[in-house]
């Protein structure tokens, strides 16, 4: 990727990443811009001091409204790793448990002088709000049922990493497709780059109209496991529910669950991703997940990568890509 393809994408098209599309008109090639920057960003990581001091100078916020341990180490980590500086916003001992509203809260944490913002909330559409108030980069770690649009972009990368292209790539989306902010954002990303993507839930898991969405739907799992290229597999997130959805646990795992027999019905290429949190038992087994073809912590891993490459590319200098990238 060129100093100038790079710049363009910071000072141009790309303010803030809130959703899978702002990576531009052509998603696909913002998908495989990331991913480029992204290589050399696992190189980095994997030095004996992994540091580049390509964000020195910058800082960068985490303003969690919903509990997280995967992304918001990932991001923290990833900032520390480019040099940034990071802050990290705890509600629940801030003004906003005092009534500060959150346009209140956006305009102090930005009086603080910070770069970006990298916020999740439980509401779609407050990430977009706040990139309207804030003059700092947004980036969206999560918005209610809406987006997560890093979570696919470091999915994109563990598939590319163990299966190559994506184009004709056979992929199934298994379960609370409803509630999944993941399933949104990777269903842009994944059909974007040629997949050929198939949700998998019962008809009260799915969202109530699937119209515009390129994606085939089954209701058998048990029918498609033997032509899957990747089985991505969701957690019930019952958090969001308000009604009773399934029969119980016990029955959705029947019909839905990757068991350890469903799993040998599997292609030995075939990858077994899940976005964590996992409910082992439930929608995987737990010794599935530790099979050789499941490239969960592959995920967690390339999520630090992913974010660095996100980061830089909403805060890099024309300069850090030429030359403080490698110091």
């Amino acid at each position: 990727m060129s100093r100038q393809t790079a710049a363009s994408h910071r000072h141009g098209e790309m303010r803030n990443l809130l959703a899978i599309s702002d990576l531009g008109p052509d998603i696909a090639a913002g998908i495989e811009e990331v991913m480029t920057l992204t290589d050399s960003f696992v190189e980095v990581s994997e030095r004996a001091i992994p540091k580049v001091p390509a964000l020195r100078g910058r800082t960068v916020v985490s303003l969690f409204f919903e509990d997280s341990t995967r992304t918001r180490l990932s991001f923290e980590t990833a900032a520390k790793r480019l040099s940034a500086d990071t802050m990290n916003f705890s509600v629940g001992t801030s003004s906003v448990k005092k009534g500060e509203s959150l346009r209140d809260t956006i305009e102090t944490i930005e009086a603080m002088g910070v770069d970006a913002i990298v916020v999740r909330h439980a509401s779609a559409g407050v990430p977009r709000q706040i990139a309207q108030w804030a003059s700092s980069a947004v980036i969206n770690a999560g918005d209610g049922w809406h987006e997560h649009p890093t979570q696919a972009l470091l999915d994109c990368y563990t598939i590319r990493e163990h299966l190559g292209d994506m184009r004709g790539r056979r992929i199934a989306i298994v379960g609370d497709i409803k509630h999944s902010r993941v399933a949104r954002s990777n269903i842009a990303a994944f059909t974007a780059l040629g997949a050929d993507v198939t949700v998998v839930a019962p008809p009260t898991l799915l969202p109530p109209s699937l119209e515009g969405w390129p994606v085939k739907v089954s209701h058998d799992l048990d029918a498609i496991l033997p032509e899957l290229d990747v089985c991505y597999l969701l957690r019930m997130q019952r958090e969001r529910m308000n009604e009773a959805l399934i029969p119980s646990l016990r029955e959705y795992t029947a019909l839905f669950g990757l068991t350890d027999e469903r799993a040998d019905r599997l292609g030995d290429h075939t990858l077994i991703m899940h976005p964590g949190p996992m409910n082992r038992g439930v929608e995987i087994a737990a010794e599935v997940a530790e099979r050789p073809n499941a490239v969960i912590i592959d995920q967690v891993r390339n999520g630090v990568a992913v974010r660095m490459a996100v980061l830089f590319l909403l805060l890099g200098s024309g300069t850090a890509w030429g030359g403080e990238l490698d110091g």
